[in-house]
């Protein structure tokens, strides 16, 4: 049995849908904690709307306090359409997540892309092109055109952005995906636009220095262009994806739709001294007090968060129990199922496939809910 671990975990349930797929989340916490005797410290704070209506701010001091004191965040979803119209307004939710990036430096954010055989249909893209579709995006997330310097001159008449990088901020992201290759296929490809923007020269060259310490790793180089068409028309070549901030948010929401759902999708920001766990669905406020959301995003970001903290087995343990009731179609409304779970029954049946052993529960068992611990 693994060591028994002590975590912080500071908990942002967020705004709409959010309180409702991370409170599934924790259930999968304390599923991990039951069978393995980890001791889990939960802290809860403000952020978005909720904040903003609770302190008067979408990113309260107190928040980023507790944020900077936890082993990991696991964020909700932040956003509420009262917002929509008040673009001058610092008074957004989205600021809130802006914010945490900015203050805690979580410079590279991770997304899993995985199709799960029986839900092929769902995907827009054909059956055939996303057989075996299972890859990662690496963006970089604190550098480049969304915080360069910007402005208008000209009596508002001309615009600019600037896009700036330093060799250091590509070397630590670079590093990471290398190191994350090294544990899957062993390939990686460098998303850019080398051909016309200096900022993905110095991109190249950066990652074709780190790639010889990677000897192992097949690494590659696509324009953006190029790499956007290859996503849609041959999805399953790709391993590891490692990009620019601006290139990296571009497909990084093409990507989400080749499962077919975003609620599947999780997600993890890392950074020196932090790291953030999120699914990459929106707050989706007209599902929000309904128990129909899905929360397997939120619950696969846990096992990103334990597979951060070098809890593998654990990991797998959460990962398994997701597949588990994919495999055999337990899942909410939104995956088009004939029978489905509401939102707070999937989170119940995800700890007791965890809490009683995977191997214990039989299909009876998983078809009624009727695992003896919900």
């Amino acid at each position: 049995m693994p060591v028994k671990q002590l975590k912080n975990i500071t908990i942002l349930p967020g705004d709409g849908i959010g309180p409702e797929v991370i409170a599934q989340a924790e259930k999968s916490i304390q599923a991990i904690a039951y069978r393995y005797n980890h001791d889990f410290s939960l802290d809860y704070a403000f952020i978005g709307a909720h904040a903003i209506e609770e302190t008067g701010s979408p990113f309260p001091e107190e928040t980023l306090r507790k944020c900077r004191k936890a082993d990991a965040i696991l964020l909700g979803a932040i956003g509420d359409p009262k917002y929509d119209e008040k673009f001058e307004s610092d008074l957004r939710p989205e600021q809130g997540l802006l914010a945490l990036r900015k203050q805690l430096q979580l410079y590279a954010n991770i997304r899993p892309i995985k199709v799960y055989d029986n839900l092929t249909h769902l995907s827009p893209l054909k059956e055939k092109r996303i057989k075996n579709v299972n890859f990662v995006i690496y963006r970089e997330l604190t550098g480049g055109i969304y915080y360069g310097k910007k402005g208008r001159y000209e009596n508002g008449k001309i615009a600019y952005d600037h896009c700036v990088y330093s060799e250091s901020e590509i070397k630590r992201i670079a590093i990471l995906a290398f190191e994350a290759a090294m544990d899957r296929r062993k390939k990686l490809c460098l998303v850019d636009k080398a051909n016309v923007l200096e900022t993905s020269r110095l991109w190249r060259s950066v990652v074709k220095e780190v790639a010889k310490k990677y000897p192992d790793v097949e690494t590659s180089f696509l324009y953006i262009d190029n790499a956007a068409m290859q996503m849609m028309n041959s999805p399953a070549q790709f391993d590891i994806i490692l990009t620019t901030n601006l290139f990296g948010d571009i497909l990084s929401d093409e990507a989400s739709i080749i499962p077919g759902s975003l609620g599947l999708l999780p997600s993890a920001s890392i950074g020196r001294n932090s790291c953030l766990f999120e699914p990459v669905h929106g707050s989706f406020p007209q599902a929000a007090g309904k128990d129909i959301a899905n929360p397997m995003g939120a619950i696969l970001s846990v096992a990103m968060m334990f597979r951060h903290f070098e809890m593998e087995q654990e990991a797998l343990e959460v990962e398994r129990a997701v597949d588990l009731c994919m495999k055999e179609g337990i899942m909410t409304k939104d995956l088009e199922v004939e029978v489905h779970y509401s939102c707070s029954q999937l989170g119940d049946l995800i700890y007791s496939i965890i809490a009683e052993d995977l191997e214990q529960i039989n299909k009876k068992q998983l078809s009624v809910g009727s695992s003896s611990i919900i």
